[in-house]
């Protein structure tokens, strides 16, 4: 039962999550139509990926085309700061309290041994990119050619038996489209996300306090995306996690 309820609370902060970025796309991108809104289109498959129910969907959907006074306004702030042992953080909100967000950040920062910096502190650690995932089944030579016909970065293995394609972070959309016909396989994960640049050692006996503070960021309601550079080795991992 327990298990259970875990997963209920993981999949509604899921669809909290995808539901405020489908607000956002239609509210900022120009319109309820996916084919003219590329933000819209990928916040929608991120929907479909992860079965949300069509009642959620268009119910972010109508937030966001909403033009009254009294319809949710969200604001995009990030923030960046230090876990234990140096360990850069770059934490991605959506949040319609900007005041209270920014509070309970730096709180969970404090209480979970870390410190929250300026803006800029840690964010030239990181790069910018765009990236997406398909399933391993796909033969490697087929998503290889298909991602360097698409103008992709890169591909390599990810957990979970998938490829990870990766591209400069303009191109998104577009690549993410481009694959999607030449696979006939529709991507996963399509996202910005901010990639280290160079990873953090962690040892043993301070592994489990930097995860703490990454997963407690990630609970909370109003983040969408952490990001962090921490290098923890797979032997502690195995210790650490079920």
């Amino acid at each position: 039962m327990y298990r259970k309820g875990a997963q209920d609370k993981k999949r509604a902060k899921i669809f909290s999550r995808i539901g405020r970025e489908i607000t956002v796309a239609v509210k900022m991108g120009g319109g309820t139509e996916p084919q003219s809104n590329p933000r819209l289109r990928v916040a929608l498959s991120a929907a479909r990926n992860e079965n949300m129910p069509k009642d959620n969907v268009e119910r972010a959907i109508k937030k966001g085309n909403a033009s009254d006074a009294n319809s949710t306004l969200y604001e995009e702030i990030r923030y960046e700061g230090y876990a234990p042992c140096g360990v850069a953080i770059m934490v991605e909100t959506m949040t319609d309290n900007r005041n209270r967000t920014g509070a309970q950040i730096r709180s969970i920062f404090s209480k979970n041994g870390g410190s929250l910096g300026e803006t800029g502190s840690v964010g030239y650690m990181f790069a910018r990119i765009g990236e997406m995932f398909f399933p391993s089944s796909i033969p490697f030579d087929d998503i290889l050619n298909a991602a360097l016909e698409a103008n992709a970065d890169d591909v390599s293995e990810a957990d979970d038996n998938l490829y990870r394609v990766t591209c400069q972070p303009d191109k998104l959309h577009q690549i993410a489209d481009d694959l999607a016909s030449a696979l006939q396989q529709e991507p996963r994960g399509i996202a910005h996300v901010w990639n280290p640049q160079n990873l953090v050692s962690v040892p043993s006996d301070k592994a489990l306090s930097v995860l703490n503070l990454i997963e407690t960021l990630d609970n909370h309601d109003d983040v969408q995306l952490v990001s962090s550079n921490f290098d923890i080795s797979e032997e502690d991992m195995k210790k650490i996690t079920p």
